[in-house]
């Protein structure tokens, strides 16, 4: 069995090796494959090609562990660990030429994003040459620089959150967005939820809100959270398509929360 530590490291070889392949891809010419949710939500063979990638070496090192990834499925493992992968997260900005995408993933033990608990998590921005790495009790880290949430924010919060690729979406999530706005300094939306979470885990922002997440693009993110001593929630029932999502130090999530709960 192997340590938190070990799958922490394998995560970040797997990581930054998936990474490597997506910007070579990228400065080969994107391709775009498909579109998933609407027309503005792609898929590139850039995503497939990371995935299935990553899903191989899973199977020739880890192969009683399950999967769960953005776009092949999920596979049920013996070992309880189960590895969630998001190959580009941040696929618009990815085929636009922004560098704001990443590589995430992450091992939990459990199945069930409700029910299962962060061992390790890596985020991999190849771009932007970083690579963000968790363990649980072990901390988080970028390099050999341990990472810690903001304690304070005395001249209001800087935010990150993102908003649903489906037009109906935009009015509500832009209410939250003005619920919310009290509390911050200024918004910012990079589009990578899992960069988002990474640049909170590091303290280069202060919090994170969004809805409508999937567990590949938070799973990562929030691994790192939690080891840079914050805290990482969802609101909402699991039926419910657009649950909130919020990140941060545990005092400016009860304060996003308290707002985004009491919207009229």
């Amino acid at each position: 069995m192997s340590t938190p530590n070990e799958l922490r490291l394998f995560a970040a070889e797997l990581a930054r090796e998936a990474g490597e392949l997506a910007r070579r891809r990228q400065s080969e010419g994107v391709a775009l494959a498909a579109t998933k949710s609407t027309m503005a939500d792609i898929v590139t063979e850039a995503d497939r090609e990371v995935e299935a990638f990553i899903r191989q070496r899973l199977r020739e090192v880890r192969p009683d562990d399950g999967f769960l990834g953005e776009e092949s499925g999920d596979a049920t493992g013996t070992s309880g660990l189960t590895w969630v992968v998001d190959p580009i997260d941040g696929t618009v900005n990815y085929a636009s030429g922004i560098a704001f995408y990443s590589t995430s993933i992450a091992v939990v033990q459990g199945s069930d994003p409700d029910t299962w608990q962060n061992v390790a998590g890596a985020v991999c921005a190849p771009a932007l040459d970083e690579l963000f790495t968790a363990a649980v009790g072990e901390g988080a880290w970028l390099g050999d620089e341990r990472l810690q949430v903001v304690e304070s924010w005395p001249a209001g919060a800087l935010l990150a959150t993102g908003f649903g690729y489906d037009p109906a979406t935009h009015a509500g999530d832009l209410a939250t967005v003005a619920r919310v706005m009290p509390l911050a300094r200024d918004l910012r939306r990079c589009g990578s939820a899992a960069i988002d979470l990474a640049y909170v885990a590091a303290g280069r922002m202060d919090g994170f809100f969004e809805r409508g997440l999937n567990p590949w693009d938070y799973a990562g993110g929030a691994a790192l959270i939690a080891e840079a001593g914050g805290e990482f929630i969802v609101l909402g029932e699991p039926t419910e398509a657009r649950r909130m999502y919020i990140g941060g130090p545990s005092a400016l999530v009860s304060s996003i929360r308290e707002r985004i709960e009491n919207e009229s």
